[in-house]
This record gives C-alpha cells, sequence and structure tokens, in this order.
C-alpha cells in the first residue's frame, strides 16, 4: 500500500525534528574517589611519563632516583604549584658500589645505579590530604610506598609526610621544586 503523502511528510518533519534537537546532556563527571595514604596505585605505564628529575644523586641514603610525572603535573606553575589530578612516580635504586663499599661512579661522575629497592607514588587532588594526621598535613597530597616486586611496602608514608612537611604550601609540598622550575623555565 503506498504511503499517504500527509504521513510521509510527518514522518520526514519528525526525523528533521530529531536531527536537530540538542545532543542529551552527557552524564556528570564522576567525582574522583577520595583516597588516603597508601591507598594510591602505581600507575600503569609510568616509565612513559615525562621526567620530573632525572638520576637525582642521593649519595647520603646511597641511592639515585627516578622522578617521573603525569601529564596533569606538566601544567604546574612556579606561581601556582601542581594541579590537582598531579601524580609523581619516585623510583629509589640502590647506588652501586665498589669493593671497598665506596660508591662507584660513571665517566660522568655520578653515582651508578645498581638495584630497584622501593617505588613511592605521590598525588594529589582535592580533599586527598583531609585524614593526614594532625600536624602532618601536606595539602591535598597523599603517598604510597612499594617494593620492586610490586608489593605493598611496609615502609610507613608517615615518613614520606614528615619529609616534605618543610618545605611548605609554598613548594607546594614538593621536594626540588624549584629545581625543576628553574629547569622547564630553561628549555622553554
Amino acid at each position: 500500500m503506498p504511503m499517504n503523502r500527509h504521513v510521509f511528510a510527518l514522518a520526514c518533519l519528525a526525523l528533521a525534528l530529531a536531527a536537530c534537537s540538542p545532543m542529551p546532556a552527557q552524564p556528570p563527571v564522576a567525582p574522583v574517589a577520595q583516597l588516603k595514604d597508601g591507598e594510591l596505585p602505581v600507575p600503569a605505564g609510568y616509565k612513559s611519563w615525562a621526567k620530573f628529575l632525572s638520576a637525582v644523586q642521593r649519595p647520603d641514603a646511597k641511592q639515585v632516583r627516578e622522578i617521573y610525572m603525569n601529564t596533569e603535573a606538566t601544567a604546574g606553575t612556579v606561581a601556582k604549584g601542581f594541579p590537582n589530578g598531579t601524580v609523581f612516580v619516585m623510583e629509589n635504586y640502590a647506588a652501586a658500589a665498589n669493593p671497598d663499599g665506596s660508591l662507584k661512579k660513571g665517566a660522568d661522575g655520578k653515582l651508578v645505579k645498581a638495584e630497584l629497592l622501593r617505588v613511592f607514588v605521590m598525588g594529589k587532588n582535592e580533599g586527598w590530604g583531609a585524614s593526614a594526621p594532625e600536624g602532618l598535613a601536606n595539602g591535598d597530597w597523599i603517598y604510597a610506598a612499594y617494593m620492586a616486586s610490586g608489593e605493598k611496602s611496609a615502609d610507613s608514608t608517615l615518613t614520606c609526610r614528615a619529609c616534605h612537611l618543610p618545605l611548605t604550601a609554598s613548594k607546594d609540598f614538593v621536594h626540588r621544586y624549584d629545581e625543576y622550575f628553574a629547569k622547564a623555565s630553561a628549555a622553554r
């Protein structure tokens, strides 16, 4: 049976109106989970991230450190610090030792990395630092520690908090803040 011209016109009008209708509203972005110290996982693929600092020399601790930063962290500024969503991953390597116990240095004069000891994760988001023990709040930063194997470390995150606390909010509680931003500014 042939379609009535009126029915056809109404069907075309309905299709046209549907095509011109605004898209349905997107569901709101899910709020970021409120994490606490020890709950931040080691992000997959962090080794492909930009380096915050590379081959940080710590002869006092007999360590060499590699520090990675996610994309959000690269938006940080010396004036405002690092934005919410920032994650740093720090790998702590033992410094290689010579047979006499002194620390081995490469041709560049820097300590030579040996085995990976620990991986530390530091993340920032609104409200994350709210559960910090009194006197150890580092803004909205939280910390987690892992063994080289990927298992959670028994290391207390209170040590992380105490180490970062003296840096104050003016340095966003981040070690080597000035060094990083001076290097970033020179690279531009």
